[in-house]
C-alpha cells in the first residue's frame, strides 16, 4: 500500500467514523426528530448544517471544474446559487417557518385547501430531489472511484451503502449534526489545497487574490492563461461563449431553483424560532461564501495546472516540444486513467499526448502543420479537476486526502437532505397525510425509512449513467424546482387571489413543459422525423440549454395560475386570512391598529 493510500484510507476512514457514531448517537426517535430535528437546532448551527447541505458535489466537485474549463460562463452557477439564498431569506423562510408545518407539500396543501394539490406538490418535489441525487451520487461515485482505486461504477455501488448507513438511521437529528461535522470537514478540504496552490503559483497565500495577481514568471495570470487556451485553439479563459439570454436565464432558473428547494427550506423548520429562520440564512452565506469565493482561483488553477501537465511548451513557450510523451505521463494521470474518468487516444501514431480544440476552424492549419490529427484527451471528465489538482500540483499526500474526504462530505451531507425530504414527502404527506391517516408514529417512520431506501436505490442506479456532469445535474434540478415549487410557494404566500385550480394548473404546466423540454433536448425524446436532437447550442430553442429552461417553466406556471385564478372563484375567506396572517409578524396590530 502507498503512503498515499495510507493517508487516504486513515483521513476518509476517520470522517465517515465520526459521521456514523454521530447519526447512531442521534438517532431519531419520534417522527419530530426524524423530519425536523425536534425544532431545537441553534441558528448559528443550523446556518453550518444548510452550508454544508446545499454545498453538495455540485459545489465541491464539479462547479471549479465547469469554471476550468468553460471559464467566465460557469460564473453563473456563483452568482445564481448564492443569489438564491437572498431570495429564500427574504421571500420565502420566515413566513414558511411561521406556518409551522414540516414540509413543503403540506404548506401547499393547506395553503390551497386541497389534497390534489399536496399530491401535485410531492411530485413536483420528488422529480427534482431524485434529479438532485443523481448529481450526487455522481460526484461519490467520482471520489470513491480514486479512493478505493476502481471504476466509477463500484464507486456509486460503495457510496450508495455509505449513505443508507446513516441517512437512513439517524433522520433529520442524526443528520443536522453529521452536516455540521461534514462542513468543518469540507471547507478545510476544498481551502487548504488552494492556499498551497496560490502560493505555489504566484506566491499568495490567499487564492481569492491569487486569481488576480501575477506568476512568478512576471505574467498575469489570468493574462497568461487566455494566451495559452488561445495558443492551442480554445476560447479566452475570460470570454463570453455562450448567449446573453441563455446567461441570465441560467442565473435566474438557479436562483429560484435555490428558493424552491425543498431540502433547503424544509432546515429553516428546525430552529426554534421564526426570526432564527431568518438568522441561519444570513449564517448559511457567510458560511457558503467561504468556498463561493475560493471556486474562481481553483478553477483557474486547475485548468493551469492541466495544461501545464499535458502541453508544457505551452506554458514555457516552447512549441517544438508542446505536449508530453504518453509514457512520461505523471501518476496522477494513471490513477485517473484507472477511474475511466480520464481517457487518452494516440490518433496519430506519434507517442505524445495533443489536448488542443480540434473543432475550432481557425486552428485547424496549425494543428495540421504540427501533424495533429485530433484532440487525442477524449475524456476529461470535468468532475475530477478539483479532486485532481492537489496531485497535479504534487502537494502532501495528507492534503490529497483531505481532499478527497471533503468531496465526499459534500456529496454526502446534500444526499442525506435530499433523501430525507423524498421520504418525508412519501412517509407524512402521502401516507400519513392522504392515504393513511390512521397509520401511528412508528409505522410512518418505518415508511420513512423504507421511502429513502428505495430512494438510494434509483438515484444510485440513475447515478452510475448521469445526463451530464454533477453540477449540470444539478442545475436541472434546480430547474425543475423553480418551474414547479417556487411559483406556488410566492403566490401561496402573496396572492390572496390564487386558489386551488390555479396552483394545481400552473405547476403541472412549469413541470411538464420543463420536462419536455429537457427531455428533448437531452435526447431521451424520439421525436418522429428527426434522428433526436443533439444536446448543443446550434438546435436549442433561442440558444437556451436545458440547464436553463426552468426561468421559462416558472414564469409559464406563474402566467397559467394567474389565468386561471380569474376565471374560477376565489379561495375561501378563511383561507384569505390564513395568507393576511402568514405576512404580519406577531405582535403587529391588526386592520385596525391596535
Amino acid at each position: 500500500m502507498t503512503n498515499l493510500q495510507i493517508w487516504t484510507y486513515s483521513v476518509v476512514g476517520f470522517t465517515f467514523l465520526l459521521y456514523i457514531g454521530i447519526a447512531l448517537r442521534a438517532k431519531a426517535s419520534t417522527t419530530g426528530e426524524f423530519y425536523v430535528a425536534g425544532k431545537g437546532v441553534h441558528p448559528v448551527a443550523n446556518g453550518m448544517a444548510t452550508a454544508a447541505d446545499w454545498m453538495s458535489a455540485a459545489s465541491f466537485i464539479s462547479m471549479a471544474g465547469l469554471i476550468a474549463f468553460n471559464g467566465y460562463d460557469a460564473s453563473v452557477y456563483l452568482m445564481g446559487w448564492t443569489g438564491g439564498y437572498v431570495l429564500l431569506a427574504m421571500l420565502l423562510a420566515p413566513y414558511l417557518r411561521k406556518f409551522g408545518k414540516f414540509t413543503v407539500p403540506e404548506f401547499i396543501g393547506e395553503r390551497f385547501y386541497s389534497k390534489t394539490a399536496r399530491i401535485v406538490a410531492v411530485i413536483c418535489l420528488i422529480v427534482a430531489s431524485i434529479t438532485y441525487v443523481i448529481g450526487q451520487m455522481k460526484g461519490i461515485g467520482v471520489a470513491f472511484s480514486r479512493f478505493l482505486e476502481i471504476d466509477f461504477t463500484s464507486g456509486v455501488i460503495v457510496g450508495m451503502a455509505i449513505v443508507f448507513i446513516y441517512a437512513v438511521l439517524g433522520g433529520m437529528k442524526g443528520i443536522t449534526y453529521t452536516q455540521i461535522a461534514q462542513y468543518v470537514v469540507l471547507i478545510f478540504a476544498y481551502t487548504i489545497p488552494a492556499i498551497f496552490i496560490s502560493l505555489q503559483l504566484t506566491g499568495n497565500p490567499l487564492p481569492q487574490l491569487g486569481l488576480g495577481s501575477t506568476l512568478h514568471d512576471g505574467a498575469h495570470m489570468l493574462d497568461k492563461l487566455n494566451q495559452v487556451l488561445v495558443d492551442i485553439g480554445f476560447a479566452q479563459y475570460t470570454a463570453q461563449k455562450g448567449t446573453t439570454l441563455n446567461l441570465f436565464l441560467l442565473t435566474l432558473s438557479l436562483m429560484i431553483g435555490t428558493a424552491g428547494l425543498p431540502h433547503v427550506i424544509v432546515r429553516f423548520f428546525t430552529v426554534p424560532k421564526v426570526r432564527d429562520a431568518r438568522s441561519s440564512t444570513g449564517w448559511a452565506l457567510v458560511f457558503i461564501a467561504i468556498l463561493y469565493t475560493t471556486a474562481p482561483a481553483v478553477g483557474a488553477m486547475a485548468i493551469y495546472n492541466f495544461i501545464k501537465t499535458v502541453q508544457p511548451g505551452e506554458i514555457s513557450g516552447n512549441t517544438a516540444e508542446a505536449n508530453l510523451k504518453y509514457d512520461d505521463r505523471p501518476a496522477w494521470f494513471k490513477n485517473w486513467e484507472t477511474t475511466g474518468l480520464l481517457k487518452f487516444e494516440d490518433k496519430n501514431g506519434d507517442g505524445r499526448i495533443e489536448y488542443y480544440n480540434d473543432k475550432n476552424e481557425k486552428y485547424a492549419a496549425t494543428a495540421a502543420s504540427r501533424g495533429w490529427k485530433g484532440n487525442e484527451m477524449v475524456k476529461v471528465d470535468r468532475d475530477i479537476m478539483v479532486l485532481a489538482n492537489p496531485e497535479i500540483a504534487k502537494l502532501p499526500n495528507w492534503v490529497i486526502a483531505l481532499v478527497i474526504a471533503g468531496g465526499l462530505a459534500a456529496a454526502l451531507s446534500t444526499a442525506a437532505g435530499l433523501l430525507l425530504a423524498i421520504s418525508t414527502a412519501i412517509s407524512h404527506d402521502l401516507l400519513k397525510g392522504i392515504f393513511a391517516p390512521q397509520i401511528n408514529e412508528k409505522q410512518e417512520l418505518l415508511a420513512a425509512r423504507i421511502a429513502m431506501a428505495g430512494a438510494i436505490v434509483v438515484a444510485g442506479l440513475l447515478g452510475i449513467h448521469p445526463p451530464g456532469f454533477a453540477a449540470q445535474v444539478v442545475a436541472l434540478a434546480f430547474g425543475l424546482a423553480a418551474s414547479s415549487l417556487f411559483p406556488a410557494l410566492m403566490m401561496g404566500i402573496f396572492n390572496k387571489r390564487i386558489n386551488n385550480a390555479a396552483a394545481v394548473t400552473g405547476m403541472l404546466v412549469g413541470l411538464g413543459f420543463t420536462l419536455i423540454y429537457i427531455f428533448v433536448y437531452k435526447g431521451w425524446f424520439f421525436i418522429p422525423g428527426t434522428n433526436n436532437l443533439p444536446n448543443d447550442a446550434t438546435h436549442w430553442v433561442m440558444g437556451i440549454q436545458p440547464e436553463s429552461i426552468g426561468a421559462v417553466g416558472a414564469l409559464l406556471n406563474f402566467i397559467t395560475a394567474m389565468i386561471v385564478s380569474r376565471i374560477t372563484p376565489p379561495p375561501p375567506e378563511h383561507i384569505q386570512h390564513l395568507v393576511e396572517d402568514i405576512r404580519v409578524p406577531r405582535g403587529a396590530g391588526g386592520a385596525s391598529g391596535h
